[in-house]
């Protein structure tokens, strides 16, 4: 895989406009484990290589537990997610395959619930931010350059 464009010398206002979401994230309320995690399952939908190897490290990095992160894509066979986590990733599901039913009512309610309205929007936000850098990162051919 050959790297496209770097948008960030293409068009770095658009760039910079990315990074202004980053750092927005920087200011909620949501702890390093659940951006990461949303970070990643994100990822794993979109089959983005860079963001996922990004995301798995920045993770452990944090003090996440493997295990969690190994079975992050069978999340509602375990017992190993919080409450809330579960409804952050239902909603990081919902919104990164948005064309297929949306978000629906029962998860948005839900998510009101558990989180407040003001932690759901900031979730809403990071499966917003983490989608168009999975976006970037493809369309761009980012790629995944470990090699074992």
């Amino acid at each position: 895989m050959t790297p496209r464009i770097n948008i960030a010398k293409a068009q770095p206002a658009a760039y910079e406009a990315l990074i202004g979401l980053e750092k927005y994230m920087q200011t909620t309320s949501l702890s390093n484990t659940e951006k990461e995690l949303i970070k990643l399952r994100a990822s794993q939908i979109n089959h983005c290589a860079f963001c996922i190897d990004m995301h798995t490290t920045d993770a452990l990095k944090y003090g996440e537990n493997p295990k969690r992160l190994f079975l992050l894509d069978a999340w509602r066979e375990t017992n190993l997610y919080s409450e809330e986590e579960k409804i952050i990733l239902q909603l990081t599901e919902e919104i990164t395959l948005i064309h297929q039913h949306g978000v629906t009512e029962e998860t948005y309610n839900k998510a009101k619930e558990i989180l407040s309205e003001e932690k759901t929007a900031q979730v809403i936000m990071a499966i917003i931010t983490i989608n168009a850098w999975n976006r970037l990162a493809i369309s761009t051919e980012m790629g995944f350059g470990v090699k074992l």
